[in-house]
């Protein structure tokens, strides 16, 4: 039995990515769901730094877009379809007119990786945006029940969008062990970078250091907690921190990690290379035994994330600099490509 809130339409628009820097707007059929998916009308996607990569080029990492492709992985919207008997991602039934956020990785659940709990790591998922499988600029999608999360209201639309990103840096942060009193420093001040900031402030840093070119977004990291900034490495801050978040495009950034770590440090590398290649000097990582640590996306972190929205613990929305309607997404993503004055997340409203 399927209930619904209206009658939903089977006609729908997407955005299409058409090719690299081309988007075109395309009216769709709405496939009918599959067993145990709900349909979702879109209401806000955010513009991720490896939809740029996909944008730009075509691909990311080793997956290329061969066919034209619906980008969009941080994003929210409302329930309008949902079979009886199906359950959130925290287990409760779910129901049409229900905000909620979306989960975009859709793990196998039988891997090893996931049955040891690294559903991030599964070898057979799919994930919304990026190739083969549609994201969300579009105004519906159907997506598995268990990858939605309730979104409680004192989270806006756009912060709901933004618990995606949360979830990443959250993820990062627990794979650095972070402990109270821990020397940090984040490389790389977007939105990933400036959440990590956030949640080193709510673990108790001592000092929080932060590299970044882009100098409104070091004014924002410094507003958000980092004791220090600079726009690149300097030598004062040389071997000085415990743990180091490379959250930039992981090219000259991961070096400047490893220059600023301290011997024994942990760095974790979250950071996606535009031309697939990391570089750092063996011998500086080497002398320092320095763990290098590589974040794959996230694991079980949206009910902490909602949780610290909700709990008034993080402003995410202060991270939202942009918003445009779906109609102008080409113009959305060259701001962000372009990296223009003032840009820190941009926002797509469906």
């Amino acid at each position: 039995m399927i209930h619904l809130t209206e009658t939903v339409a089977r006609t729908h628009t997407a955005a299409v990515l058409t090719a690299p820097g081309t988007f075109a707007f395309v009216q769709r059929e709405l496939a009918a769901p599959a067993p145990g998916e709900v349909t979702v009308r879109i209401w806000a996607v955010g513009v991720c730094g490896s939809d740029i990569h996909m944008y730009q080029d075509g691909r990311i990492g080793t997956t290329e877009i061969l066919s034209p492709l619906v980008l969009g992985h941080e994003f929210m919207g409302e329930i309008v379809t949902a079979p009886e008997g199906c359950t959130d991602g925290e287990g409760r039934p779910v129901h049409p007119g229900m905000r909620v956020a979306v989960e975009p990785h859709v793990a196998c659940g039988h891997c090893r990786s996931c049955l040891e709990g690294h559903p991030n790591l599964c070898p057979n998922h799919t994930f919304m945006g990026v190739f083969p499988r549609d994201g969300a600029l579009q105004t519906l999608l159907n997506v598995p029940a268990h990858n939605t999360f309730a979104l409680p209201d004192q989270i806006t639309d756009v912060g709901g969008a933004m618990l995606e990103p949360l979830g990443v840096a959250l993820h990062a942060l627990r794979l650095g062990h972070v402990r109270v009193g821990d020397r940090a420093a984040v490389v790389g001040a977007g939105p990933i970078g400036l959440l990590l900031v956030a949640l080193l402030r709510l673990n108790g840093v001592t000092a929080l250091h932060v590299t970044e070119p882009l100098a409104w977004r070091r004014e924002l990291a410094a507003q958000m907690g980092a004791t220090s900034t600079d726009a690149g490495f300097s030598a004062p801050h040389d071997s000085l921190y415990d743990v180091v978040f490379e959250a930039a495009w992981a090219d000259a950034s991961v070096q400047d990690a490893a220059l600023l770590a301290r011997p024994g440090a942990r760095v974790v590398l979250v950071g996606i290379p535009g031309d697939d290649r990391m570089t750092v000097q063996h011998s500086l990582a080497r002398r320092k035994g320095l763990s290098l640590i590589f974040a794959r996306r996230m694991a079980h972190t949206y009910p902490a994330a909602i949780a610290l929205v909700a709990g008034g613990l993080l402003d995410v929305d202060q991270l939202v600099s942009d918003v445009y309607p779906l109609a102008e997404v080409e113009r959305a993503f060259q701001r962000h490509a372009q990296y223009e004055p003032g840009v820190i997340k941009v926002m797509v409203t469906v």
